[in-house]
């Protein structure tokens, strides 16, 4: 696992409860933070003598030459408290690699029609794919549909303004509120069913889009998904990433199912950096990524929700079961990637190689 110091250069608040960070990346690792358009940053700081890691969605656009994520404040979340009160310009944090498949490859002489739909501080990774393909791609189009509670919490909104304003015959944005009441009915509250239905019968038609990307809360993305599948729109053209937010019932069933296929004292090797890391996994520890953090190993991780792939590895020898998997593709499990926080080993020995 490869991590690097970054220094925080600037901190913005675009809303009471949101900070913009802006690092400063070393000349000698700049080759190495070259990202896409909606990929991530896993970050890291010691917070009250512990260490914590967290990810984070690059909000500039790689055509900026900028990196910068917006970290919300969660009520109980130990990183974004401290990033929204206690860290200050000068701070030293340190952060791996940018990485995540939330984007699809520009091409400068495309002419296509995208569609965004987020929630919140799911707008970060969506404002780097729009900025990103509105400059690359000057034949195409966004529709950007973004809900919030409030207009006051409307996260990156002067952002998004510029870009309407550079962009206007290109770029539509239609903001949806939840506590505060519109002059136009439809914009009011959450996306269900028959707004979603209204939305592609008024404002785009599923025959003439692309691509759609979405962010935010599980239950959201999988509305829309479903919706915009059932309406025609193929599901290879739906990419979404989505922010954790605790099991449903349905997915903690599952878990329960997973774990009584458990296997006991299964021996586990590690191979990460072209080096092998032998241990055995403790019965009161459910999954590989935890099991090797308890014996000594350093590895790739984040969110530990099966949400944000950092983790990600192949199985080489043995046999896993995922509790859940809200990263990766269909694909990828079939050619045995899994997410270790996630993999609870089924069989006597496990070989998983991270270097993949």
């Amino acid at each position: 696992m490869v991590q690097h110091d970054v220094k925080v250069v600037n901190i913005e608040k675009t809303t009471d409860d949101c900070a913009v960070l802006t690092f400063d990346i070393p000349d000698n690792v700049k080759d190495k933070f070259v990202y896409k358009q909606g990929q991530f940053l896993t970050l890291q700081a010691i917070i009250d003598g512990e260490e914590v890691r967290r990810s984070y969605s690059l909000c500039s656009s790689p055509l900026d030459n900028e990196w910068k994520v917006a970290v919300k404040r969660i009520p109980g979340g130990v990183f974004s408290s401290f990033a929204n009160s206690k860290l200050q310009i000068g701070d030293v944090l340190t952060a791996m690699e940018p990485s995540g498949s939330f984007f699809v490859e520009t091409n400068k002489t495309a002419s296509k029609n995208y569609i965004a739909f987020a929630a919140g501080s799911g707008i970060t990774p969506i404002l780097s794919i729009v900025k990103t393909h509105l400059i690359t791609e000057p034949k195409s189009t966004f529709k950007l549909f973004y809900l919030n509670r409030t207009a006051k919490s409307i996260i990156l909104k002067e952002e998004i303004e510029q870009l309407k304003n550079e962009f206007f015959e290109r770029l539509q944005v239609f903001y949806f509120l939840t506590k505060e009441q519109r002059d136009i009915p439809f914009l009011n509250g959450r996306f269900d069913s028959e707004k979603i239905q209204f939305l592609a019968n008024t404002f785009f038609d599923v025959n003439t889009i692309n691509d759609v990307f979405i962010c935010g809360p599980k239950e959201m993305i999988f509305l829309i998904n479903d919706q915009l599948q059932n309406a025609g729109l193929a599901a290879a053209n739906i990419h979404y990433e989505l922010f954790f937010s605790g099991d449903d019932e349905s997915a903690k069933e599952r878990i329960a199912e997973v774990l009584e296929e458990k296997a006991e004292g299964t021996a586990v090797t590690i191979i990460d950096g072209g080096k092998e890391f032998h241990f055995v996994m403790d019965s009161e520890i459910d999954n590989i990524l935890d099991g090797a953090l308890a014996a000594g190993a350093d590895l790739p991780f984040a969110c530990k929700g099966g949400v944000c792939s950092t983790c990600k590895c192949k199985i080489i020898e043995g046999e896993i079961k995922m509790k859940v998997n809200y990263a990766l593709e269909a694909e990828e499990v079939a050619n045995n990637f899994a997410l270790s926080c996630q993999a609870v080993p089924t069989t006597e020995k496990v070989v998983v190689d991270f270097d993949v």
